[in-house]
């Protein structure tokens, strides 16, 4: 298996036929753009394990890809382990074994509720903690898992069974990309995996606590969303012994490829700024019996996905000789909770935490009426639950600079920050352009030389632009880059608002990928997944086609430019303070309607860990920013960095695209 993976990364990345060069259609370049992102989540699955082939490789890097994999669920560092506030606000006597009702806090407001099940017998038990999967109900999902519960309290153990963050009894929000379109989780780097793995880190912290708990013999296991995160509950914390996932293994190259993404909630996914997949979780399991339960018929988590961690899975644990602490099982039905799937869990767990298999028999199960197992009676006054996301990743302080130099250190750093983590899978190599060029025969053609172009910007994708080039005569001119977005195109013939540059300026009118592709709104929210899943976000990649257009101008059509200005409406003009923050051949950046802040405009994976958008246009000085709306109050920090580097007429306004370049200057012949 571990050569099929990478024998289909090679043949997407290196075997594909060369792309014609012409000019492609939108259909086309959108199944183009599909074939990238597959070749390259091929490409993460395949390279999970290169540079390690023994256990002491491994265990060198380990340390370093376990900071990667706490840092993709935003839990590096570690929240403070406050006081758990723990309460049991009830006790349900089922004959041979006690139901208690627990709530406590994970961090202050963060409220996580959940019921104990505990023998009635002497002794500190072997202790399995159960994460739920999506299961709605005010009850909590945990009410729909019961069962696992009791036939953990009727064969000798405590179990502790979780509400999730979505689905509690106090609920939250886990569908923040799937469907609520709040890209800032990505700018974030947030995921509700983050909170899940932290209520089963505190839970933990919590059964340490009871003398019932045998803390040298705990387990995790939950199916679904609690498959998901047993996996990463297992990796995180080593005080798990024992690990069982059910339905919920999944690995990027088969989730992307078969466009999987769509299928599933923001929680089984970590956005991948390190390039990381399930294989090295599975590493980081190691050599802790790991039991992989799957469904041959589980669209949200199909063959494809789970059998390439299965694979990979095995030779990390051949590296600790411990063959026989991995194995997986699999039933030809869907994404369904039954006995045959319970069996293979509960049994793994208690041969290798009290060295039995028993009988596996739920008869006589006398499951609780859901009302009987709620653990509130009411919704805490203080409860963050609903939006933890806006206050689980913790944010640096965007400090106002106070000396030139102080300034310029930051500017050094932060430069680094961008290449090396934000912007870290910008392809490291640059390929040939292919450039196709045809006449434009639309009425501008009466101010300039008039063109249609595409050319390509990284593996299978392919970008089209218009070009217009002055009839002046002049051996240089200034350059436009006109960097559109989805609202720009709504009658792609008009060019009303570039109409007083074209006898001035060397205009190229972008549309980077995804901009004019056929994608509605659940399309686009499973390809900004999708990007997630490869450590980078759409607009990330529309920054790197901004980049390449103007290495295309100056390269390709070898135009001699004396200076680039990039313009942008909306969140495109962010892009185009990025480029120029990037590459100083940017003289000029133009904004229309800009946003203030990654909260509200373009995500890019992580940025919001380390700056916003008013410290990075900051970044542009010397050079210009021209508005053509009221900028928001975020930007007086740009104003004042400005100020500060003796420049602050460099910020300024206009009215229109022709006054913020200063057409005047330019004579028309």
């Amino acid at each position: 298996m571990r050569l099929l993976v990478t024998a289909l990364a090679a043949a997407l990345l290196c075997a594909q036929p060369q792309t014609a060069l012409r000019r492609h259609s939108a259909v086309e370049r959108y199944e183009l753009f599909q074939k990238h992102l597959a070749a390259r989540g091929a490409a993460v699955t395949a390279n999970q394990f290169r540079g390690i082939a023994s256990r002491a490789e491994w265990e060198r890097r380990r340390p370093e890809i376990y900071r990667q994999f706490m840092d993709s669920l935003g839990l590096h560092p570690l929240p403070a382990r406050t006081p758990l506030e723990a309460r049991v606000t009830g006790k349900l006597d089922r004959g041979s074994y006690w139901i208690e009702k627990i709530v406590f806090q994970s961090m202050p407001g963060l409220y996580v509720t959940g019921n104990l099940y505990l023998p009635k017998t002497a002794g500190k038990r072997p202790t399995v903690l159960y994460v739920s999967g999506h299961s709605p109900g005010p009850a909590g999902a945990k009410v729909d898992y019961q069962t696992h519960g009791i036939w953990f309290a009727r064969n000798g153990y405590a179990a502790l069974l979780l509400d999730t963050n979505e689905f509690g009894e106090i609920s939250g929000i886990h569908h923040g990309l799937h469907n609520l379109g709040f890209w800032y989780w990505l700018s974030l780097g947030y995921t509700p995996a983050g909170v899940e793995v932290w209520n089963a880190i505190r839970a933990l912290d919590y059964l340490e606590t009871r003398p019932e708990v045998d803390p040298a013999r705990m387990a995790v296991t939950g199916r679904s969303g609690g498959g998901a995160i047993s996996w990463f509950t297992a990796a995180a914390d080593e005080r798990i012994r024992v690990a069982a996932p059910v339905h919920g293994t999944w690995s990027v190259g088969p989730h992307i490829a078969g466009d999987v993404v769509r299928h599933n909630c923001d929680c089984i996914y970590f956005w991948n700024a390190h390039q990381l997949d399930l294989p090295v979780v599975a590493a980081l399991i190691a050599p802790r019996p790991l039991m992989i339960v799957n469904a041959a018929k589980d669209v949200s988590f199909p063959p494809a996905g789970y059998e390439a961690v299965g694979e990979m899975a095995r030779q990390a644990y051949g590296w600790y000789g411990a063959h026989e602490k991995i194995a997986d099982f699999a039933r030809d039905t869907g994404h369904v909770d039954t006995e045959p799937y319970r069996r293979e869990a509960n049994l793994w767990i208690s041969r290798w935490l009290t060295g039995q298999t028993p009988a596996y028999d739920e008869t006589g199960f006398a499951p609780s009426a859901h009302d009987e197992l709620k653990v509130l009676s009411r919704h805490p006054q203080d409860a963050r639950n609903e939006g933890i996301h806006k206050r689980f990743i913790p944010l640096p302080r965007i400090e106002r600079p106070t000396s030139r130099e102080g300034w310029e250190r930051r500017r050094t750093a932060l430069g680094s920050a961008l290449r090396e983590a934000v912007f870290a899978a910008f392809p490291k190599v640059k390929i040939p352009f292919d450039g196709w060029k045809g006449e434009n025969g639309v009425w501008t053609r009466f101010y300039a030389d008039s063109y249609h172009v595409e050319f390509t910007t990284e593996e299978h994708i392919r970008v089209q632009a218009q070009l217009f080039v002055p009839r002046n005569g002049r051996n240089a001119h200034p350059a436009l880059i006109y960097v559109r977005d989805k609202d720009d195109l709504i009658y792609p013939v008009d060019y009303d608002n570039i109409l007083s540059t074209l006898q001035t300026h060397v205009v190229l009118v972008l549309n980077p990928r995804g901009v004019d592709y056929p994608m509605d709104k659940f399309r686009t929210a499973s390809t900004r997944m999708s990007a997630g899943l490869l450590g980078t976000t759409l607009e990330s990649m529309q920054l790197w086609d901004t980049l390449r257009a103007i290495d295309y101008l100056v390269e390709h059509e070898k135009i001699s430019l004396t200076g680039i200005s990039i313009y942008g409406r909306r969140n495109m003009g962010v892009l185009g303070l990025y480029a120029a923050a990037l590459d100083e051949r940017v003289t000029r950046v133009i904004l229309d309607d800009a946003p203030g802040s990654h909260w509200t405009g373009p995500p890019f994976l992580h940025v919001l860990r380390h700056t916003d958008i008013a410290e990075v246009a900051g970044m542009v000085a010397p050079r210009e920013i021209v508005s053509l709306t009221r900028l928001p109050a975020e930007f007086d920090l740009t104003r004042s960095i400005y100020a500060l580097t003796g420049v602050a007429d460099s910020l300024r306004a206009a009215d229109a695209l022709g006054e913020a370049l200063r057409t005047w200057e330019i004579p028309w012949d």
